[in-house]
């Protein structure tokens, strides 16, 4: 194949000492933190205060067949690849994967979009961004770092947007699901996405970041999977009938990790609900709904193949394609391998975009 592979959606995994070394003094004693065998149960646990632990070994899971599974999850940093913590390790993950770059995501401090304590959590994403910068500076080329930013201080996020732009991270992360009595729609949020349209970092809404928690439920894990995409949709609908693509045209949202194939259906039913129900709340664009989608929302999949047959109904540009290395669910060491197999009915040029090409003119990589 003649065109380059980019994963628009790949993770860091946080060594987890590296939050206690270094959020601010005053939050130390609290930093996120693993603990081995919790209540009982077996492996290496993510914790911190009020958030559902989380078994660390799913983090680094990769290359495991599904029944492997669950006893790798009682594992812990022990098995994890040297990629954690050595950037080096990463671009020889990369070769072997046959990827060019990756746009990378935290792994753990994905549940701290969950905690209570809203200060404690911006400490904990100013300690992350700035490892996270170290970490992509090795080869800023490939490593495509993506900084996480809490909101609930607008301007103190519109500086923490700009801190983590001039340290070289091309995007970030915000709340999935933002709290309930706080929706995206409401302009309290507008000096945020002005700022991130000024400064050209778009930002993300991925699974596992809602404001009010993970949403995984170990004991129910089937339906905790069926439900993550959910929450996501809901935020991108209440952006769109709340006018924030219309006051901000140039705004760009990354919709990760909750495939592309719902896309068509989603933007029809914007596009019907705004026709037959908009004065009930008397909402007025300029466009239809369906068109903000298509102008400002990127979206990542790992796994879908049905984007060939609903590329006329998409926007070929912004779909992107992704690894999640190193997580459980991602192809690696073959993803070269499942697209050459999995994509070939579909034009090179369009592969060529979703596969690289796209993530590549979004974030700047050269």
């Amino acid at each position: 194949m003649a065109y380059r592979i980019i994963s628009a959606d790949s993770h860091f995994v946080e060594p987890p000492n590296m939050w206690a070394e270094r959020m601010d003094r005053k939050f130390r004693d609290r930093a996120p933190h693993t603990v081995r065998n919790l209540n009982g149960k077996e492996g290496e646990f993510f914790v911190c205060e009020n958030i559902t632990p989380v078994p660390v070994a799913g983090f680094f899971g990769s290359g495991k067949s599904s029944e492997e599974l669950p006893e790798h999850t009682k594992k812990g940093f022990e098995v994890a690849p040297k990629s954690v913590w050595d950037p080096a390790e990463r671009l020889k993950d990369q070769d072997r994967d046959g990827v060019s770059a990756e746009a990378l995501y935290t792994s753990m401090g994905m549940l701290l979009f969950g905690l209570q304590d809203a200060e404690l959590r911006a400490a904990a994403f100013r300690a992350f961004n700035d490892w996270a910068a170290e970490y992509c500076s090795y080869n800023p080329k490939r490593l495509v770092g993506l900084g996480a930013i809490t909101l609930e201080d607008i301007p103190a996020g519109v500086e923490e947007l700009k801190r983590i732009a001039k340290k070289g991270l091309r995007g970030a992360l915000i709340w999935g699901a933002p709290p309930d009595d706080r929706p995206y729609s409401s302009r309290e949020y507008d000096p945020f996405w002005a700022a991130a349209q000024d400064l050209d970092m778009p930002l993300s809404l991925h699974i596992l970041t809602a404001r009010r928690g993970h949403g995984i439920d170990f004991g129910k894990i089937l339906h905790s999977y069926m439900s993550l995409p959910h929450e996501i949709q809901i935020t991108l609908a209440d952006m769109v009938y709340g006018g924030v693509f219309e006051r901000f045209p140039k705004l760009k949202i990354v919709s990760a990790e909750n495939d592309v194939s719902w896309l068509p259906h989603f933007m029809y039913r914007l596009d019907h609900g705004y026709d037959r129900l908009r004065h009930f709340e008397n909402v007025q664009l300029s466009l239809m709904p369906s068109e903000y989608v298509k102008r400002q929302i990127w979206a990542t999949f790992q796994f879908e193949d049905v984007w060939i047959d609903l590329r006329n109904r998409l926007d070929i540009n912004k779909i992107m394609w992704s690894s999640d290395y190193p997580h459980t669910d991602s192809p690696w060491p073959r993803s070269r391998e499942y697209i050459a197999e999995h994509f070939k009915a579909a034009p090179e040029q369009d592969v060529a975009k979703v596969v690289g090409g796209n993530v590549a003119a979004l974030y700047g990589i050269e």
